[in-house]
């Protein structure tokens, strides 16, 4: 768990559409089909910060993540956090030591779990917050319309937990971490 996801095809070999523009966004969205995006649709992001990729993708059958790996539940997240100290603490540890936003907003990362904010990808089809926070998928669902997910922003040393959309509508685009099985 110390990068981004950054594939591009399925466990199987299945190709994940790449959605270049906020229409394909949207369209792979409403279509409940997965995508992936670069933030901003530039590939250098995609190199220090991996993939966005939405809900569709992080729940297909055909699995996102390599052999050998899993994407974490809720609960596997929650015993990071708790391992770290609490989700008022565990956010700065498990921040890189650079690249956040304003000086102050670096962690320690002495956790290694070298967390960048990548940002997300709104369900417009908009980019919002590179450099100030990153997201980042359970393979858990929560409440209607919605899947668990992990933050970390530049003005905190705690760890957000929250359920964000993962349908039409409400979908956003998060960065993805692994557990080996």
């Amino acid at each position: 768990m110390t990068k981004n996801l950054n594939v591009s095809s399925f466990r199987n070999g299945d190709p994940i559409p790449e959605a270049k523009t906020e229409g394909e966004w949207k369209a792979y969205s409403q279509a409940k089909e997965p995508a992936w995006c670069y933030y901003d649709n530039d590939s250098s992001n995609g190199e220090k910060y991996g993939k966005l990729y939405n809900w569709y993708a992080v729940k297909d059958k055909r699995g996102l993540a390599p052999a050998g790996y899993h994407i974490p539940t809720d609960k596997e997240w929650t015993v990071l956090t708790n391992y770290l100290g609490g989700v008022e603490i565990a956010g700065a540890k498990m921040k890189s030591s650079q690249g956040w936003g304003v000086k102050d907003g670096n962690g320690t990362n002495s956790s290694g779990f070298s967390g960048l904010p990548g940002g997300d990808r709104r369900d417009d089809g908009s980019f919002l917050g590179i450099g100030n926070y990153g997201g980042w998928w359970s393979s858990s669902e929560g409440s209607a319309g919605n899947a668990w997910c992990r933050t970390l922003g530049w003005h905190s040393g705690g760890v957000g937990r929250s359920d964000f959309g993962k349908v039409y509508g409400k979908v956003i685009g998060w960065s993805v971490r692994c557990l080996r099985d």
